[in-house]
């Protein structure tokens, strides 16, 4: 599959957009319910042009025993500079900028395409998960694991053999994604896909967990292995992205990220669980 457009929103390039999420004037309308953290919905507002956003608060973030307080919204803004490094486009348009409650993660809004069951690509949205009775996952799709469905019955959790998710397996490895769920994948019109919520990232020690293991110790793509050697140089000491980077993370999870690029660069292949703790994130959508 081709690379997607890169032009998320009509009117405005991507520079266009982090512009207006930078200097626009933020206006709350809501709250989006159910987040761990303070997930503000807002306007953004700057020079007649207007979108909605996300607007994450430091302040409203919960304290976490394994990162320091108060990082999680720079960390979603790293993994937006990382996912634009790779040219893949994959997280939506991320700022780190002062708003109504302080320092905050502003991010523009996509508006998810909803997938129809039963629904291929030559007709509606494809469905990206999904939970079969069978044993082994079926034609264009790769197996997770076995998951409990109640009354004592498992079925297995499969996601599906897409090039986009794909694209998102290698992300997630690179930035260490510790909470890859099923709600974070976001269809959008064009056949783009996006990730959300990568405030637990970057972490020096191995977390990742995701739902999106499919290709565990497979090869890597070759578009995967050109876009890691492009990364590797951009993250050398003294270039533009580290510089960035270096404001974001800290030097240790600096240093643990291009450790994780030359390994994924070594080894050729998608990683695999380590084995030290569940690989699937609770709850997984």
């Amino acid at each position: 599959m081709p690379a997607p457009e890169r032009i998320p929103s009509r009117g405005l390039t991507e520079a266009g957009l982090r512009t207006l999420l930078t200097e626009g004037e933020l206006t709350v309308l809501g709250q989006v319910r159910g987040a761990s953290n303070a997930v503000l919905y807002c306007t953004v507002a700057h020079e007649g042009e207007e979108r909605t956003c996300v607007y994450k608060p430091v302040a409203g973030e919960q304290p976490l025993w394994d990162f320091p307080d108060g990082t999680l919204a720079r960390r979603e803004v790293a993994a937006y500079e990382i996912s634009e490094a790779t040219g893949w486009g994959l997280v939506p348009p991320t700022v780190l900028r002062e708003g109504p409650y302080g320092e905050g993660m502003c991010q523009l809004w996509i508006e998810a395409e909803e997938a129809e069951e039963g629904a291929d690509n030559a007709g509606g949205l494809p469905p990206l998960l999904a939970l079969v009775e069978d044993d082994e996952p079926g034609e264009g799709w790769k197996a997770v694991g076995f998951a409990e469905v109640g009354e004592g019955r498992t079925a297995l959790l499969v996601h599906a053999d897409d090039p986009r998710l794909r694209r998102l397996a290698v992300l997630d490895a690179v930035i260490n994604n510790g909470d890859r769920k099923g709600g974070h994948l976001l269809p959008a019109p064009g056949g783009r896909l996006y990730g959300i919520d990568h405030g637990v990232t970057f972490n020096a020690d191995d977390k990742l967990r995701t739902l999106l293991w499919g290709w565990a110790g497979e090869p890597l793509t070759p578009e995967a292995a050109e876009v890691l050697d492009r990364l590797s140089t951009a993250l050398e000491p003294g270039a533009e992205l580290t510089t960035r980077l270096a404001e974001l993370i800290t030097a240790a999870e600096l240093d643990a990220l291009r450790v994780r690029v030359e390994g994924l660069r070594t080894s050729g292949r998608h990683p695999q669980p380590s084995g030290e703790w569940p690989p699937i994130p609770w709850p997984p959508v």
